[in-house]
């Protein structure tokens, strides 16, 4: 029998060493019927809100409910701005900030071809710029390396199927001294009206984003149902 080259047995080595890794980073198990059968550090992922879920990200009662123009004060956008809304559904966000960067962009993100078309629809409608809508994949971002000023994720990390390719990937794409800012429904408090899977707690935010490298800045606590986190590339 031939004898394997030891590059090749490294290479072997390093990628079922990999592999197992990547096992053992995702737990397979029943839970929650409104979450998939995949569990990341001890929390369940939450099934992805589709496109027919338009109509609920476009409620008169949002502003009221999440008070935006606080979260938008709260972000502190300056002019020139590159801004990536990550999971930007229908725009609702997007259409928003855009108003907001003056020369920079918005970059909205989602992994939905349907959201994808109808925010290119409400472009063209809402005669909006600076807008540039962006088809995702589950696992990496379609963004260069080292260009996006802040990221912006609503109530949309904990639907992420791979929480944790996702979270570097969005690293990655921000320039050093970037700012995420993770907005989730807040699970420590019962009366927030939303599906306890369709919450994140502060302490479990914490510890996915510095698994993937992120520094926790501070949470502003001035929204009434959710945690506007905000995180920092280092």
């Amino acid at each position: 029998m031939q004898k394997l080259k030891p590059c090749i047995l490294l290479f072997t080595f390093l990628s079922l060493s990999i592999f197992s890794l990547g096992q053992d980073r995702y737990k397979i198990k029943a839970g929650d019927p409104n979450g998939i059968n995949k569990w990341y550090m001890g929390r369940q992922i939450a099934q992805v809100m589709s496109h027919y879920g338009i109509d609920w990200l476009e409620r008169a009662e949002r502003e009221r409910e999440e008070n935006t123009s606080l979260l938008l004060k709260n972000l502190a956008v300056k002019p020139g701005m590159m801004i990536a809304d990550i999971g930007a559904g229908s725009g609702y966000h997007s259409a928003l900030l855009s108003k907001m960067v003056g020369s920079g962009k918005v970059f909205a993100v989602d992994v939905e071809p349907e959201m994808i078309a109808y925010l290119s629809e409400r472009i063209k409608q809402e005669k909006l710029s600076h807008i540039v809508p962006i088809l995702s994949t589950e696992q990496k971002l379609p963004l260069p390396e080292n260009t996006i000023d802040m990221m912006l994720l609503v109530d949309v990390y904990h639907e992420f199927s791979y929480p944790y390719e996702m979270t570097l990937s969005m690293r990655a794409a921000l320039k050093p001294g970037g700012k995420l800012v993770l907005v989730e429904f807040r699970s420590e408090d019962p009366t927030v009206p939303i599906k306890t899977i369709h919450k994140m707690s502060e302490a479990q935010a914490i510890k996915e984003f510095k698994a993937a490298g992120f520094v926790f800045d501070k949470n502003i606590g001035n929204l009434p149902w959710q945690h506007c986190m905000i995180f920092t590339k280092q």
